[in-house]
């Protein structure tokens, strides 16, 4: 900083930092402790038991490491933040916080004998740990909180399908070009609006097409059947997809599950067709009503309409509305020749969801939510399936499994255990403010004390999320 003085100019002196000398022999200091929480949850919620339970035909004799308790260490490495199996080392070599972690080579023997079988039994255990987090937030919180929309809460549960690619830098089994020109795997994910919580995932091949009904049949099936039976067969369920999801197969299949006792409705994206644009074209202005904001206030310069009973929709479930909205075109957005005729861009989709359960105007911004999907994948792609460690399938298969449990315990992480701020944070923020604190391990008094730092912003935070934990009910047995 430079100030004048009698037309001299003076620089001020910038205060130095303290003088250190650094050495590698201190003992008792760990890092990552807030880790521990995530270890511990996996404890409190019954995911490391189940695990356990459906692992132990993999252990070879009855010796060496559960192979539970390794996915569950797996889990909670990419929960933390790791990228590779090698990264497991984080946690093995503070035994002092997370007691015994098998080997690299011997995580990689457990995820080599993982099948498909085997990968299905580990879904089947993830969904048990899910209905007990969602018992333990229902008694000591206010239970799953509900999606919100245009500032208005989205009754029932809200899940988002949607794909991803992902790149891969050397040859690995069914990674294949992907339709943007790179290599690598094209995974279709599904997410809970809710809570963020990652439901299901297949991984695919990268030239897996983006459109299959197939895939978006199997995808919420395996979403829906992660939700807890109470919770399943007497909510609304609300799936959305992007115009990917738009297969008249899938539809026809959302609705069918209604004969099953399960209420599931749909919002998916919509090609704009040549009919299409010739029912925008013959709307009359009266018709168009001002969009909203997703906090309720009205969108500038956006309008919303319904087409419903203008386009012919032979084929799709009895029901189904159409709704268009339009608005003036943000700089650097990719125009149709529609759109840069009428100088408006254009996007529809499709629901189920009848008339007396929301305005045009709802619907259509509780659609527009589904962009949330977007930073869902992207927070997961930085905990685990941003890249994949094998040439193998399977293994891989099992690594996008585990990713998903280690999603579900940051999620469990912020309903459970922390607030305001921090219960909506981003992975990347709980890692630098609780997951990656440092502290010091202490014994006195027949206890193992970890003593975080009395300088640290976010020490109470963190220390009133393990007393959270240590008084969460525990499932029976």
């Amino acid at each position: 900083m430079s100030v004048q003085a009698e037309g001299t100019f003076y620089v001020q002196g910038i205060g130095s930092r303290p003088r250190l000398h650094v050495s590698a022999d201190g003992a008792g200091v760990v890092g990552h402790a807030g880790a521990r929480l995530l270890a511990d949850l996996a404890d409190a919620t019954g995911l490391a038991s189940a695990y356990s339970t459906t692992l132990r035909p993999l252990r070879p004799r009855g010796t060496g490491h559960d192979p539970g308790r390794i996915a569950t260490d797996l889990a909670v490495m990419l929960a933390d933040g790791g990228e590779a199996i090698t990264d497991l080392a984080v946690l093995r070599d503070q035994g002092a916080v997370f007691g015994p972690v098998a080997s690299t080579p011997t995580a990689w023997r457990l995820l080599a004998a993982v099948d498909k079988r085997v990968l299905d039994r580990l879904r089947s255990a993830r969904a048990q740990a899910r209905e007990v987090a969602w018992l333990q937030a229902s008694e000591t919180r206010c239970g799953i909180p509900a999606a919100k929309a245009g500032g208005r809460e989205v009754p029932g549960l809200v899940l988002d399908v949607d794909a991803t690619l992902i790149t891969c830098h050397s040859e690995k089994e069914a990674a294949a070009p992907t339709y943007k020109g790179g290599f690598g795997f094209h995974p279709l994910l599904c997410f809970l609006a809710n809570t963020g919580e990652a439901m299901s995932g297949r991984l695919r091949p990268g030239n897996a097409g983006a459109n299959t009904a197939a895939d978006h049949i199997a995808v919420p099936d395996d979403a829906l059947a992660q939700i807890p039976d109470a919770h399943r067969h007497c909510t609304d369920i609300l799936i959305r997809t992007d115009s990917a999801g738009s297969a008249k197969a899938f539809l026809t299949h959302v609705r069918d599950l209604r004969t099953r006792g399960i209420r599931t409705f749909f919002s998916v994206g919509y090609a704009v067709t040549e009919p299409v644009r010739h029912a925008i074209r013959a709307l009359p202005e009266q018709v168009w009503h001002p969009a909203l904001d997703q906090d309720g206030t009205l969108r500038e310069s956006a309008e919303v309409a319904e087409l419903t009973g203008t386009v012919d929709f032979a084929g799709y479930p009895a029901g189904t509305r159409i709704i268009v909205r339009r608005e003036r075109p943000h700089p650097g957005a990719q125009l149709s020749l529609f759109d840069q005729d009428e100088g408006l861009r254009h996007q529809v989709f499709l629901t189920d969801t009848p008339i007396t359960s929301g305005s045009a105007q709802f619907l259509e911004v509780r659609h527009r939510g589904h962009a949330t999907v977007e930073d869902h994948i992207r927070c997961g792609k930085t905990t685990g399936f941003g890249r994949f460690p094998s040439r193998d399938f399977n293994i891989n298969a099992a690594w996008l499994e585990l990713s998903l449990a280690a999603i579900d315990l940051l999620a469990w992480t912020r309903v459970l255990l922390l607030d305001g701020e921090l219960a909506a944070a981003e992975p990347k923020k709980l890692r630098y403010r609780i997951l990656h604190v440092a502290a010091r391990i202490t014994r006195g008094g027949r206890r193992l004390r970890c003593r975080i730092s009395a300088t640290w912003p976010w020490r109470h935070e963190l220390a009133t999320a393990f007393h959270r934990l240590a008084a969460l009910p525990r499932p029976a047995g």
